[in-house]
């Protein structure tokens, strides 16, 4: 393109860089930066709430902060010297308190402590620009950390004053301020981008505090899950994602995100409850709670809790289900099948028996209309789920942060499946008088997720707000993946054979590199190094499943972050971390406290599963960011031209 065609741009481009010499710089700093190491990616998935696990995991970088000690120090440090200086990078304000109690000369003790952080730092820090570093600095010691992290203490000239700089740091008092300050930064130069690859939210007790610490991560971006769907409609107005985002948290005694972390009012609920649920219910509603304190009275009140939301739940469910026959859910209204006077329900034209009839506010006439009382309470769960400050903070975040999918560094990352047909082919979703599949699915279900949020009140929101109910459980949601959301036979059925739910034929499929190949193609990736990220369903490392599959083309990284799911996966969890000289599956072990960790300096590091060897060494230049680099620098260098030759005047 002649210089003359692009002019516009170049003259907006000349505000930023008004001289040569500044253009000049940029080009020079940004070939530079180009051809520097990839920055190291984490990749996790279904964390469940699992909070105090998934702290401990960013903390220790899943065991890459132990494993960047040990290459700094090698045979220079004691087992215990780098086990005590790898949980102070982890917790340091805990753990200077507990080494303050045990060691005698704590000056030195600060000394040498600083000494070896500072050393851990700069090979953390070893593949960034000073520039790059320096903004991970903390403003109050910007200028000490980057004066100790650029100086040679081994030059003669420099050693005695490297070692004052050490020594006022103790003298003055600020030992302890440092030494935390230059922890964060340790851990924040370890791992530079985080990928969470969805369901943030279910059954664990701190889905809210998960998100306090990724609202503060430096660089990360989300896959949303279903149960993040899930929350993510129940917050834009959704009264089905309402009731079952509830019973969900109800049924696992899972109040603290509910009550302490978004503050949702449960009092009309109980009172609903206690005025007319106060009755028998099958031992399928009894809440399963982990703590053995609460006390069996609590139980019982939360386990019909559940029952009345289950019933407030199908109603919606077939309400919506009636409205939207695209959806193509009829089976999934179960209500009007049922015979309470017989104790019997038709699933699927077979007839079981019910272990439950008590069902006061379900009329065999009109099953789906809500009681003026269930309607009541649902206005009130809405309101509360609606003007939640902090629930409506971490909503926005999902939503500014996450995707139904993305593309990043020749990986697709998503948290469920791409549903397909019996025959391997793309299954499609009939929206507006089209099939929609594949790629265009994503994008069609992220579009109706930000409406469902996003949009004032009217039918495109309503027709939202029906999408987000379909994504969370429907069956050619891609976050969903399953023929259907057996709930109702689970509670109400005690024959296991209705309880099943198919998978989507994707999940057999995704053995096969041919069909992952075309998966990758149809989202436009064709690199022989381009990989699947997927979690969504556990992988069974306990039965022998392995989580790379289809020739290293699809890596499955659902290890069982959350404790429900440990048992039958045998592990406590994976994290992929993908660095510039490839890529590596770890499994992590089960974590027992954070207690214990600081007291005893006791870790179950990671263990390596997977290893990709023949990946060639990346660099920033192979990056999507890399590639826009290069862009900018083709730019500027025509700007250059423009410079030199006098067709736009520096300023």
């Amino acid at each position: 393109m002649e210089i003359r065609d692009n002019l516009k741009y170049l003259k907006l481009l000349a505000k930023q860089y008004p001289t040569i010499e500044s253009v000049s710089t940029e080009i020079i700093n940004l070939g530079a930066i180009i051809n520097l190491p990839k920055g190291t990616e984490h990749f996790l998935t279904d964390i469940h709430g699992e909070h105090e696990a998934f702290d401990h995991a960013m903390r220790n970088a899943s065991g890459v902060v132990k494993r960047k000690i040990e290459d700094t120090f090698c045979d220079t440090l004691s087992e215990s010297e780098k086990n005590t200086l790898a949980t102070l990078v982890y917790y340091p304000k805990e753990k200077l308190s507990v080494v303050k109690e045990r060691v005698e000369d704590i000056d030195a003790w600060e000394r040498d402590t600083i000494y070896r952080l500072v050393l851990l730092c700069r090979a953390a820090g070893y593949k960034y620009t000073r520039s790059k570093v320096r903004k991970s600095l903390p403003e109050n010691f910007a200028y000490i950390i980057e004066e100790l992290f650029h100086e040679k203490e081994n030059s003669e000239m420099k050693t005695t004053y490297y070692q004052s700089i050490i020594d006022s740091i103790v003298e003055t008092g600020c030992a302890d301020e440092f030494i935390i300050a230059i922890c964060e930064v340790i851990r924040r130069l370890i791992v530079d981008r985080l990928h969470i690859i969805g369901d943030i939210y279910d059954r664990g007790p701190g889905a809210h505090i998960v998100m306090d610490v990724l609202e503060t991560h430096h660089s990360v971006d989300i896959q949303w899950g279903n149960h993040d769907i899930l929350w993510m409609g129940a917050a834009a107005g959704s009264e089905a994602c309402i009731a079952n985002a509830l019973r969900i948290a109800i049924r696992y005694g899972n109040l603290e995100t509910i009550e302490d972390g978004y503050g949702i009012n449960l009092s009309p609920l109980i009172r609903f409850t206690y005025d007319v649920y106060d009755g028998p219910y099958a031992d399928s509603f009894k809440t399963k709670v982990r703590e053995s304190s609460f006390k069996e009275s609590y139980i019982d009140l939360l386990s019909k809790m559940q029952k009345a939301l289950a019933v407030i739940q199908f109603k919606l469910e077939g309400q919506i289900i009636e409205r939207r026959p695209e959806f193509e859910m009829a089976d999934r209204r179960v209500l009007d099948r049922l015979d309470l006077e017989a104790g019997t329900v038709e699933i699927d034209g077979v007839v079981y028996d019910m272990n439950d009839t008590f069902l006061p506010t379900v009329d065999p006439e009109d099953p789906y209309r809500m009681t003026e009382d269930e309607l009541y309470v649902l206005d009130k769960l809405k309101h509360s789920f609606i003007y939640s400050e902090k629930l409506k903070k971490h909503i926005k975040f999902l939503y500014k942060k996450g995707n139904m999918y993305r593309v990043h560094n020749k990986n697709l990352l998503y948290h469920g499946c791409i549903p397909l047909t019996d025959e391997g082919e793309f299954a499609c979703y009939h929206a507006k008088n089209r099939a929609i599949c594949g790629k265009d699915l994503y994008e069609y279900f992220e579009v109706m997720s930000r409406h469902a949020y996003f949009e004032p009140e009217g039918p495109l929101k309503d027709e939202a707000l029906d999408v987000m109910w379909y994504i969370w459980c429907g069956p050619l949601s891609p976050l969903f993946g399953k023929a259907k959301m057996a709930t109702f036979e689970r509670y109400f059925i005690d024959d296991k054979t209705p309880h099943k739910e198919a998978k989507n034929p994707y999940y057999k499929f995704r053995e096969d590199e041919s069909t992952c190949t075309r998966i990758l193609k149809e989202f436009g990736l064709d690199s022989t190094y381009s990989h699947i990220i997927n979690g969504h369903v556990p992988v069974k490392a306990v039965k022998g499943e392995v989580p790379i599959k289809a020739g290293g083309k699809m890596i499955a990284i659902d290890g069982g972050f959350a404790k429900a799911y440990q048992r039958e996966t045998g592990i406590a969890g994976y994290t992929l971390i993908f660095n510039s000289r490839g890529m590596a599956l770890v499994a992590h072990k089960t974590f027992e406290s954070k207690e214990k960790a600081i007291l005893e300096n006791c870790e179950k590091l990671p263990t390596q599963v997977f290893i990709e060897k023949d990946h060639p060494r990346m660099y920033v230049g192979d990056t999507d960011e890399g590639k826009e680099m290069k862009e900018s620098i083709e730019a500027l260098k025509e700007l250059l031209k423009a410079y030199r030759s006098g067709l736009i005047p520096q300023m």
